[in-house]
């Protein structure tokens, strides 16, 4: 796999900010993984998405870079089944989503995050 360069973010992440964005967009600011791999299947047949710790590792990284942010879900919530992460697009997030939609050719530069 080539290497990363600095300010960059590999088709995964990309897909991940767009999926996000649009599931903002339709009213639901936030969502776990295994609800995000499933809308990533349906809209892209999930090509990126070889396996769920891939998926959980750019997140991870997506958060790392400032552009989601994550909280577990309320106990309450839970119904009996384990706690969820939830995820939700920071406002940067956004913005590099919505570029990345309007020219999805090169992949987005991000700033880092500072320390």
């Amino acid at each position: 796999m080539p290497r990363r360069k600095p300010g960059t973010l590999l088709p995964l992440e990309s897909e991940i900010l767009t999926a996000a964005l649009r599931l903002r967009r339709a009213g639901q600011p936030s969502f776990h993984g295994f609800g995000l791999a499933t809308a990533l299947r349906d809209e892209s047949g999930g090509g990126s998405l070889t396996g769920h710790g891939t998926l959980y590792k750019a997140l991870g990284r997506l958060e790392e870079f400032g552009l989601l942010t994550s909280s577990w879900e309320d106990a309450s919530a839970a119904d009996g089944r384990p706690r969820r992460r939830l995820y939700e697009l920071t406002g940067k997030g956004a913005e590099v989503a919505a570029r990345d939609e309007r020219t999805p050719a090169p992949a987005p530069r991000i700033a880092p995050r500072p320390a």
